[in-house]
């Protein structure tokens, strides 16, 4: 390699956000709508249920992909090629 073209890269830019294993957003919009189920419409037991169920789910995918949520998102905003 030739001298003075070697950049080091710290590894947080690489890496994906995560908010208690799972990405960012799917965190923030768990908590949002488990919020909403407990406060709002005022079923705790269900808001804490969802919020359980939801973030452990978004937590295991993201130990097997942690940018499942792009190809989630991507996959909503592409129609079937053959639908």
């Amino acid at each position: 390699m030739t001298e003075g073209f070697a950049i080091p890269v710290h590894r947080s830019l690489t890496e994906p956000i995560l908010m208690g294993g799972a990405p960012r957003n799917a965190a923030i919009l768990n908590g949002t709508i488990a919020a909403a189920l407990g406060l709002g419409l005022q079923v705790w037991g269900t808001g804490i249920l969802y919020w359980i169920i939801a973030h452990g789910a978004c937590v295991f995918m993201a130990k097997r992909d942690p940018k499942f949520m792009d190809v989630v998102l991507r996959h909503i905003r592409h129609e079937g090629y053959l639908a």
